[in-house]
């Protein structure tokens, strides 16, 4: 894709509703408009069940586009297939037409009478609400297919956690098509699969929806739990009981609408060789002109000059602590524990990128759009769709009625109503975090906003690609937020629209993994030597084994592996590090559950005093009951919202030594690897008017602290380094900042891993070292093997970050060396130069001959 000047003919005509007819065009940093693309049509396969085909044809699909019978026809021959298409391209219809083909092979009693058995299918996403929106769809087809012919006999469910004990207990024992999640799969569905045996025994198809997110840490167990389904299959074959031989397996489709690699990526998540996976990359579906406009809020006081008197949405940022306090010099960089520091002051400070999207959407939503727009938070969304309402009021009560928001946290039953309303066009403009990022099927958007990035290509590909679905034009908006990251992006397109995919990068051979993994496989049928290459290279698996032997988890015998543990096995591996249960909120005059907080962020959002939104109705939180998982809230009216600050430290686990498991001297350099603890805790909250965001008063709170136990990578300077280098003891944290984004950012290329599953602190002066250091660890509950990994490849691993940064042509600092799209503090402060100048003093230091097997 390249750029060229847009015209009137080409770009869309609700860029010039964006600009203001002009008014606004000096935010517009560039504008490029991507090619309409006709669709290609096939026929319809010999093999393709008729009753499914004409149920296709009664909802308007005539003919299936040329991608979608290519990844059918390779999975009705047996083949994996890996389906990366764009948004809206139809991939459903791929794996829906074999699977409800299969269905309809053999009638329902053919089993009992000796005949084929009736292939079932289990699909799983990686939320609940693509499983319910897939449902939905399903059955609009299957009620289709039954005008046309017996179809009205293929029984289609949902099974999840949410799912009550009878209804489960008819799926087990009827269902087709089962619907669900990884979660699900691995807690209930395959430690209970004797009781599954009828769905396993007969599974021809397993369809793994937006594959792509199955990344990190993640996507390690849920490869895992991939390979696990395909033993349990096989062992319930038909061939295991006596009966005619089954196929080789189910065949597995993995859809997804953005990854790079797909064959490669398919393959290492099912534990497959590429060569056994049909990549279907070419889109043939039909998409119609979108034009992609990069926008820069303006600076508060040209903003505040040019709307003086004017009625309109706030210009205050949306996260007041958002900046860390110059005078401080420890940085944290994380994921499962937030890092937020007082404000600094701005010299140029910009409008707040969710304010700014809250005008554009009202603008939007009154010339008759229907739009999506995308925030990063949840109280960014709650605050985009209540300031939408605000401005739309004035003009139309029924236009501002027609705007919501949309996030985690809400009741199933108000997403499913949210998203049915968007559908039907009775909701015009909706808030949302990326909660819609996945495919969840809206289709007939005119328009997304994005305000700020959203952190990979793979998630803003994703989000622009909900707008001008099924053919139409469609308009998209990067909204940048006052960050060096967004700031460079809208200022350099190319970093943004011809950059390559990240890799979906996980390891399924990580030994901390791997080990609750196999423990779970052992307690579903005892391991034998034939199964360990299911899990990976039998040597590495046998030597994870032996270790779990020797600790006690499992139990050796002649014929294999045996779990002996009352406990079920699978409560040893969290897939996705969630950290707890969810917090209910509780209205508490009525009992009503509004929704649920996360558990690592209920401490932050629904603290005594809190102010809590949901649908532009806002309560306070009267009081947190951590122990019992419920905050109280009660409706009031406020004119203020809260923040509240998180102070956080990161402490080497000494256990009567240095702590350090691993640890190497390159002169006066330490390198150390070891337990480090990294502890948060909220400890006050503002209230700020609004909104103008005056504080009004600052409240401790008296929380309990928050402790990740892990496994850290770390380097030392002494100041006489700092010295020689030149790095000047004000440089000292943007230097290290700098050089623990650009490390952290490098380990993946080395480590097998994703720069999700990393975290980082650098500080000028660390209690534990006495020295200046930069700690990389595992964003995971008891190390995940990644440091582990750096410290075994430490000169590698700083000779290329030192090389990345030196070699990016930029002046200050950029996404492509040190700024970071996780950055807890909004990439500041960094000093490019001066990071250089330190990893070159570290390297002077470094051996001639270091060992790089970690």
């Amino acid at each position: 894709m390249r750029s060229h000047p847009a015209t009137d003919d080409d770009q869309h005509p609700l860029l010039d509703v964006l600009t203001a007819h002009g008014a606004r065009a000096d935010r517009l940093t560039h504008v490029r408009t991507l090619p309409a693309r006709p669709g290609t049509t096939a026929d319809w396969p010999a093999w393709a069940g008729p009753d499914v085909v004409a149920g296709y044809r009664s909802l308007g699909i005539e003919n299936p586009w040329t991608h979608q019978v290519v990844a059918a026809d390779a999975a009705w021959s047996g083949r994996h297939v890996a389906l990366a298409t764009s948004t809206g391209s139809g991939k459903s219809l791929a794996f829906w037409l074999p699977a409800l083909t299969a269905v309809r092979s053999a009638p329902p009693t053919a089993a009992v009478e000796g005949g084929p058995r009736r292939g079932t299918t289990l699909y799983l996403a990686p939320t609940k609400a693509l499983a319910a929106d897939q449902l939905a769809g399903l059955a609009r087809l299957v009620a289709a297919s039954r005008v046309h012919g017996p179809g009205g006999d293929v029984r289609v469910a949902t099974c999840d956690g949410d799912t009550p004990t009878d209804e489960r207990r008819w799926v087990m024992e009827h269902a087709d098509i089962v619907l669900t999640n990884p979660d699900f799969l691995h807690f209930s569905l395959l430690p209970q699969h004797r009781r599954w045996s009828r769905l396993l025994r007969s599974l021809r198809y397993v369809v793994v929806d937006e594959g792509h997110a199955y990344r990190g840490v993640f996507g390690a167990h849920v490869s895992l739990v991939l390979r696990r389904l395909a033993r349990l299959a096989a062992h319930h074959a038909p061939s295991a009981v006596g009966q005619a031989p089954a196929p080789a397996g189910p065949v597995f489709v993995v859809a997804s609408a953005t990854t790079a690699e797909p064959a490669a990526s398919a393959a290492r998540l099912l534990g497959v060789d590429a060569e056994q996976v049909v990549a279907v990359t070419r889109d043939t579906s039909p998409a119609g002109r979108r034009t992609v406009a990069l926008w820069q809020p303006p600076e508060v006081a040209s903003f505040e000059r040019s709307r003086a008197g004017a009625d309109g949405v706030p210009a205050h940022d949306d996260d007041p602590w958002a900046l860390p306090d110059p005078l401080d010099p420890t940085h944290a960089d994380q994921e499962s524990v937030a890092v937020v520091t007082p404000k600094g002051a701005a010299t140029h400070p910009r409008r707040s990128a969710t304010s700014e999207v809250a005008d554009l959407l009202a603008d939007l939503t009154a010339h008759g759009a229907r739009t999506l727009a995308f925030t990063r938070s949840r109280r960014g969304a709650e605050s985009v769709a209540q300031h939408t309402r605000d401005r739309l009021r004035p003009v139309s009560g029924e236009l501002a009625g027609r705007v919501a928001s949309y996030r985690g946290g809400y009741l199933p039953e108000e997403r499913r109503a949210l998203e049915q309303a968007l559908r039907t066009g009775e909701v015009r403009a909706l808030a949302t975090t990326n909660a819609l990022e996945l495919g969840v099927d809206v289709s007939g958007l005119d328009a997304v906003l994005v305000a700020g990035w959203p952190g990979t290509r793979v998630s803003w590909w994703q989000q622009a690609g909900r707008a001008g679905r099924a053919g139409a034009d469609g308009l998209v908006a990067f909204v940048a937020r006052e960050d060096p990251l967004d700031t460079y992006l809208v200022t350099h397109p190319e970093a943004l629209l011809d950059a390559p995919l990240e890799a979906t990068v996980f390891d399924p051979a990580n030994p901390h993994v791997l080990a609750p993994q196999l423990c779970v496989a052992a307690q579903e049928v005892p391991l034998r030597s034939e199964d360990l290459a299911t899990f990976g290279d039998p040597a590495a698996v046998r030597e994870v084994l032996d270790v779990l032997v020797a600790r006690g988890a499992l139990r050796r015998r002649a014929s294999g592996w045996y779990w002996t543990h009352a406990q079920p096995a699978a409560g040893l591996a969290d897939l996705r590090g969630s950290g707890g249960r969810p917090v209910r909120v509780v209205e508490a005059s009525t009992g009503r559950v509004l929704g649920t907080v996360d558990a690592a962020s209920a401490d932050g959002q629904v603290h005594d005093g809190a102010v809590y939104t949901h649908q532009g109705t806002t309560f306070v939180v009267d009081h947190l009951d951590l122990a019992d998982g419920v905050a109280l809230v009660v409706r009031r009216d406020v004119d203020h919202a809260t923040w509240s600050r998180e102070v956080m430290e990161i402490t080497v686990e000494t256990d009567g030594g240095t702590g350090a498991v691993g640890e190497r001297a390159w002169g006066p350099i330490t390198w150390g690897l070891g337990p480090v603890e990294v502890t948060s805790q909220v400890v006050s909250f503002q209230r700020r008017r609004l909104p103008d965001m005056q504080v009004l008063g600052t409240e401790p709170l008296d929380l309990p602290s928050r402790t990740l136990g892990t496994t850290a990578v770390w380097w030392s300077v002494p100041a006489f380094v700092l010295r020689a280098a030149g790095v000047s003891e004000e440089e000292a944290p943007g230097a290290l900042h700098a050089a623990e984004h650009a490390s952290i950012g490098l380990l993946p290329l080395l480590a097998t891993c994703d720069r999700w599953d990393l975290g980082g602190v650098s500080t000028a002066l660390h209690a534990d070292t006495g020295e200046a250091t930069v700690f990389v660890y595992d964003a995971y509950p008891g190390g995940a093997g990644f440091a582990e990994r750096g410290f075994g490849l430490g000169a590698r691993w700083l000779a290329a970050t030192r090389d990345a940064i030196a070699a990016c042509p930029c002046a200050d600092g950029c996404p492509a060396c040190v700024q970071s799209p996780k950055c807890g503090s909004d990439n500041s402060p960094l000093d490019k130069a001066a990071a250089v100048r330190l990893l070159d003093a570290v390297l002077a230091h470094a051996p001639a001959e270091t060992t790089i097997d970690g």
